[in-house]
């Protein structure tokens, strides 16, 4: 996409609610309950920030998926409907040096496409 045919990308002023569960539950493949449970407080509490999207996908060391993923092309979508998206929810994992991705990677890889300099508003703990 052309940088005159870029989309601005709108964003929801907090996570959604349901993007909670859907973190908690992949975190649990992860990390202890415990550790979930006091991830999952910080994540209520914390402040919406903004990292670009090269570096979120630099500091999670993810692979961007492809147009083909389902996921990816229905954010793509909302993005050229004009409707806003739920920030992200990032998590520093110092012990593997690198940022897990709780929720939001297809939303991630959706905004990558239409530019990977945009700033993404993200809660991180």
């Amino acid at each position: 996409m052309a940088k005159a045919e870029m989309k601005e990308i709108k964003w929801l002023a907090d996570v959604e609610e349901h993007d909670y569960p859907a973190a908690e539950s992949y975190l649990r493949i992860i990390y202890s309950e415990d550790r979930v449970s006091e991830i999952m407080r910080k994540f209520r509490s914390a402040a919406i920030v903004q990292f670009k999207a090269k570096d979120i996908f630099r500091a999670s060391q993810l692979s961007l998926l492809g147009v083909s993923n389902l996921h990816v092309e229905k954010d793509k979508k909302k993005i050229l409907e004009g409707k806003p998206l739920s920030p992200l929810l990032l998590l520093r994992d110092q012990q593997n040096g690198k940022v897990v991705v709780a929720d939001g990677y297809h939303r991630l890889c959706a905004i990558y496409s239409f530019n990977e300099d945009a700033l993404i508003p993200c809660k991180i703990v």
